[in-house]
């Protein structure tokens, strides 16, 4: 498990800053912290709130003029904090730090009289940032202070990219701590569950559905996530055609809109007989595909739905060779280039 997590982080820190730097002229947006929490929620000593603790948070104790008492008290293993001359451990995992201030001074009354104890979080260490990366703006690790939803974190990172394809994959690499039933809420599009207890699986979201505002969409994400908004596959317009370009292949794209996206069909262009050039696996050469584009826009026959790395080359009536972009765009224009990167930005969401 823990090999297949080491993996995936790596991939994190190596293709994200080279698709952060692509996007925007080579610089990463720097969208501001989300805050959707009420203005109403409690606060502690760190701002944070309605935070819920975990193994490894610290607390810092305080008692008037008990000094004995004073000192760092650490979340163990268990969830539970040891109080100085107190024999029974506080429950504290998936407690705020008000709930267990209570069971403090309940604890301490037996010996002292009205005792006056301030408490409050100085580290919180039970968390690990969940990564965002894949075609969002600003790939990044976000701490989460609270409960986080799928949206707020994409809207951190800057949002999606317009490279963005219709998937969102979650990575899950720790359990749900506290568990309630907002944790269960969303119901993912699909889910892979690997065999292999050293593969770790996911969850996969869809982006249109997330969009339209569909609650099921919308996870918590938790801590330690990785988040991977997948990018769109390309495919390739040329010839004679107004704009000739690359595009992502979206929402199961038919070559109508393909070339209505490019501006459509030059006057001389050979319509009967354009040609779609289709990678195959195991094959060297791809395969080619006559199309008369006439009938399709007759409704004589049906739209011809286009697929990942396609080259639609596009002849016109003098006969001129127009596939002669084909080898270069089956050769190093399909694959992006990346770069590495030394780490991520770190943002807090409170």
């Amino acid at each position: 498990m823990r090999i297949k997590i080491a993996a995936l982080l790596a991939l994190a820190v190596c293709g994200c800053a080279a698709s952060a730097f692509a996007q925007d002229g080579g610089s990463a947006s720097q969208g501001a912290v989300v805050n959707t929490s009420s203005a109403s929620a409690s606060l502690d000593g760190m701002g944070v709130k309605k935070y819920v603790l975990g193994p490894g948070d610290v607390l810092e104790l305080r008692v008037y003029n008990e000094t004995q008492f004073n000192g760092p008290l650490v979340v163990d293993d268990e969830g539970n904090i040891a109080i100085p001359f107190i024999e029974q451990p506080i429950r504290a995992q998936c407690r705020t730090d008000r709930e267990i201030k209570t069971d403090i001074v309940k604890a301490l009354a037996k010996y002292l009289n009205k005792p006056q104890v301030n408490l409050r979080l100085t580290e919180a260490k039970s968390r690990p940032p969940a990564i965002v990366f894949g075609a969002v703006r600003s790939p990044q690790r976000v701490q989460m202070m609270r409960k986080v939803k799928l949206l707020d974190v994409l809207a951190s990172s800057g949002g999606v990219t317009d490279a963005a394809g219709g998937d969102i994959q979650i990575f899950h690499t720790e359990a749900i701590m506290c568990p309630d039933a907002e944790d269960l809420a969303a119901v993912p599009a699909d889910t892979f569950k690997p065999a292999d207890p050293t593969q770790v699986g996911y969850d996969i979201y869809s982006l249109l559905a997330l969009k339209d505002g569909k609650p099921e969409a919308n996870p918590v994400v938790r801590p330690g996530d990785i988040v991977i908004v997948q990018e769109a596959l390309p495919v390739y317009i040329t010839g004679s055609v107004r704009q000739p370009m690359s595009l992502y292949l979206k929402n199961n794209m038919q070559l109508k809109q393909a070339i209505a996206m490019v501006g459509g069909l030059v006057k001389d262009a050979k319509s009967e007989a354009i040609i779609i050039w289709r990678r195959k696996k195991g094959q060297a050469e791809p395969d080619k595909m006559v199309i008369n584009f006439k009938d399709i826009q007759k409704e004589k026959v049906k739209d011809i739905e286009l697929q990942a790395y396609d080259i639609v080359d596009v002849p016109d009536n003098s006969g001129s060779p127009r596939n002669i972009f084909r080898n270069f765009f089956l050769g190093g224009a399909a694959n992006s280039v990346t770069s590495l990167a030394t780490g991520l930005p770190l943002r807090v969401i409170y």
